[in-house]
């Protein structure tokens, strides 16, 4: 892909207030009709209608305050408690209170692309300068943003109401606004359903510069595929666990029957993505594979990128995961756990090669670092590294993230690691808060990494075709720079323990990415990997650092599968039935 020069700007029209001045989701449609047929009349108007729709597609820059995905499983800790992500982590939550509840906001992004799909035909002026194949490109786009917010809503809350094509009229009863929520399957089947519609229309690649940061027909598939992944998995496919979660007729929300068919579907979704040969895993002109993983993100445009949200705050993200003497905050910060999944270079885990010491030092850095894959060096900044922070250090300094060290706690205040890591992955080196320098870049939402990783999981647990599933893991580690199974002294696998080694490369390879969670929740492994999470000992200096002490503890309950449906839903929902355990 060609870098884009020009964003989609995301401009907030005059009729925004109109829209938006119902709280509810099944709230009427505009009162001001005549304002909305004027504005499905110009070109103009309505692609800017269009593009407020694509500003539901939510930020996950921040993981502190706006989304918990990566603060709220054994990725990493957060270091500040004023933030909500604390709130979670300790149990502070409830159906009159849940943080980052995002139903509501996706319902009104549904309700708009709605309104557009049903509003945009007949658009006179698109029709005389650009006929009805411009008009049919942007009721595929609202489409796959509708399902977008379906799956979206889908992921944090479970089953969610369907609501379809309707328009509310504007004397409906309290009534007729009376909604169940549909069961998992069936959420599955309309949202595939619909990202089929939308790919069947969409461009494969966008038209110019212009359009990058645009629904395409690979985003579309693409976003299947980890629908149907997640559908397969045995938290949505046949979970006994689920039994008593019925909705009020009785039908179960979640399948009581295992379906091993729905792996070849997710199989074969994946695979609808990579046969596009639009998208190619990013590798850095030079070879290195520590510049080719941090250059997935922060080189802008690359033909890894399938779907991105181009206005973020990644520049936040930068100053949280600094280093405090390089002008940041130093506080997002890997635990042990996340730290200890990085393979060797000898492409072992920890627990499996000669190369892993935790004794001594080599060069004054602890030997615990040393030999470890390139993907740990483009993610993890541990003590007695060598880093260069942008503008404000010129030339590069040794970390020094003991008790009494330049970027301890001693001298922290708040703003100080406690594991005594921080997240270097998507961080641009070039921003400096205390300079004023921020590096923009599109955040990415899905990527091809992604995508092979889901076509071998779904391949390996489908069966019968082990080799191909390890065909594209494989690619996933030659890209990373680490031996692949069935070479270099690495034997090739099959079976459970292919599934294993899918498993433990996604987790690295999708580390910092909002996949973690939704994949140890739907592997049904969450209660194994929460709890007591572990780190440096960052109250000590010189070697008495180096020592696992616990960091921080993640409470979980089964509830926490799904988040409530809030108190105020509850009540004016009458035929909606809340999650387990709330």
């Amino acid at each position: 892909m060609k870098k884009n020069k020009l964003s989609l700007h995301i401009i907030l029209v005059l009729f925004v207030t109109v829209l938006y001045s119902c709280n509810n989701y099944l709230d009427q449609v505009p009162n001001d009709r005549q304002t909305i047929e004027e504005v499905f009349q110009k070109k103009r108007p309505s692609e800017e209608y269009l593009a407020n729709v694509y500003n539901f597609v939510r930020d996950e820059s921040d993981q502190w305050n706006g989304n918990p995905w990566t603060g709220n499983v054994d990725e990493i800790n957060v270091s500040w408690a004023k933030w909500t992500i604390y709130q979670l982590n300790v149990g502070n939550w409830s159906p009159g209170t849940s943080p980052f509840y995002t139903w509501q906001s996706y319902y009104n992004g549904i309700r708009s692309a709605t309104y557009f799909m049903n509003h945009i035909d007949g658009n006179q002026e698109i029709l005389n300068l650009n006929g009805q194949e411009l008009i049919d490109q942007y009721k595929a786009e609202a489409r796959f943003l509708r399902a977008y917010f379906y799956f979206m809503i889908l992921r944090q809350y479970g089953p969610v109401v369907l609501i379809g094509e309707q328009e509310l009229p504007p004397d409906a009863t309290a009534t007729d606004m009376q909604l169940p929520r549909s069961s998992y399957d069936a959420c599955v089947d309309y949202i595939s359903s619909e990202l089929d519609k939308a790919a069947e229309i969409l461009p494969v690649v966008p038209a110019t510069d212009r359009e990058y940061g645009r629904a395409t027909k690979g985003a579309a598939l693409a976003l299947k595929s980890r629908l149907l992944l997640y559908a397969a998995s045995p938290e949505f496919n046949g979970n006994s666990d689920f039994a008593s979660f019925v909705n009020l007729d009785g039908t179960p929300f979640i399948s009581q029957t295992a379906d091993r068919e729905k792996w070849k579907k997710a199989a074969d979704a994946a695979k609808a993505v990579i046969d596009l040969n639009v998208y190619q895993l990013y590798e850095d002109p030079s070879g290195n594979p520590v510049k080719s993983y941090r250059g997935i993100h922060l080189v802008p445009w690359n033909n890894e990128c399938i779907f991105v949200r181009k206005s973020n705050g990644l520049w936040n993200w930068d100053y949280n995961c600094s280093l405090r003497s390089a002008g940041g905050w130093n506080g997002i910060s890997p635990v042990q756990e996340m730290v200890d999944s990085y393979f060797m270079k000898d492409g072992k885990p920890i627990s499996q090669s000669e190369l892993y010491s935790e004794t001594g030092f080599t060069n004054n850095v602890y030997n615990m670092y040393l030999n470890r894959e390139p993907r740990f060096y483009a993610s993890i900044l541990y003590n007695g590294a060598r880093y260069k922070g942008g503008a404000i250090t010129q030339d590069s300094i040794t970390v020094d993230m003991t008790y009494s060290g330049r970027d301890g706690k001693k001298n922290g205040g708040e703003d100080y690691s406690h594991t005594g890591y921080l997240v270097i992955k998507n961080v641009s080196q070039e921003t400096n808060r205390i300079a004023g320098i921020s590096n923009s870049r599109p955040y990415i939402l899905i990527r091809l990494g992604e995508i092979y990783l889901n076509y071998a999981e779904a391949m390996a647990e489908y069966g019968g075709n082990d080799a191909e599933a390890l065909k594209y893991l494989n690619l996933i580690r030659k890209r990373a720079g680490i031996p692949q199974y069935g070479s270099a002294g690495l034997p090739a696998v099959s079976g459970a323990e292919l599934i294993q080694k899918i498993r433990d490369e996604r987790r690295i390879e999708l580390a910092f990415e909002s996949h973690r969670w939704f994949d140890v929740r739907r592997w049904k492994i969450v209660k194994s990997v929460m709890g007591n999470l572990h780190g440096m000992n960052i109250d000590k200096d010189g070697t008495e650092f180096y020592k696992r002490v616990v960091a921080d503890n993640h409470l979980w309950k089964e509830a926490y599968y799904w988040f409530p449906l809030s108190q105020y839903e509850m009540d004016r929902g009458l035929k909606l039935v809340q999650n387990p355990g709330w």
